[in-house]
């Protein structure tokens, strides 16, 4: 086979892989809003990976699916995964897990915003208690506008930042 047949073939097979990995195995996310600050910037574009994502970590970061809600996919921090319990002392701006306050480096400030859900809760089966970092200027799971958010909505998680660029690596 000429030299140029197995350029054109590997070209392609290259092609290929790289749709497959963008389509089954990562996707990309723009950053909308001040929610996440400082972690995330409004604008910053972050590759989301969409394997593993039925079951994440505390702390992670997930893009979940906002159609249900007729708004676009947002990201939030998971604080509560099923069975936990969750309290916020919104005086001392405190967010409590299953008796024990959180600590919570990446939090912009303390939480003081109440929404219209009613603490304490218990995250349900196949739930997640997700919220931004910049607590007083996100809607999250304290609002039933985002509420207890079904795991089969998370599209992955958001894992390495790609722009802008002085910014890139992981998150």
């Amino acid at each position: 086979m000429p030299a140029a047949y197995e350029w054109v073939e590997a070209a392609l097979a290259a092609v290929v892989a790289v749709l497959l990995v963008f389509t089954c195995l990562l996707r990309t996310a723009t950053v909308s809003g001040v929610s996440m600050l400082p972690t995330l910037q409004d604008g910053d574009r972050v590759v989301i990976l969409q394997l593993g994502c039925q079951d994440p970590d505390y702390g992670e970061l997930v893009v979940v699916d906002g159609s249900p809600a007729g708004q676009p996919p947002i990201i939030k921090r998971v604080v509560g995964r099923a069975g936990d319990i969750i309290d916020i002392d919104f005086a001392a701006g405190v967010v409590w897990r299953n008796g024990a306050p959180l600590e919570e480096p990446y939090v912009r400030e303390p939480t003081h915003t109440r929404w219209d859900m009613a603490f304490p809760l218990q995250v349900p089966a196949g739930c997640l208690f997700v919220l931004g970092d910049n607590r007083n200027h996100s809607v999250d799971s304290r609002s039933s506008k985002i509420g207890l958010v079904d795991i089969r909505r998370v599209m992955g998680r958001a894992v390495f930042r790609l722009h802008p660029f002085q910014t890139a690596g992981s998150i």
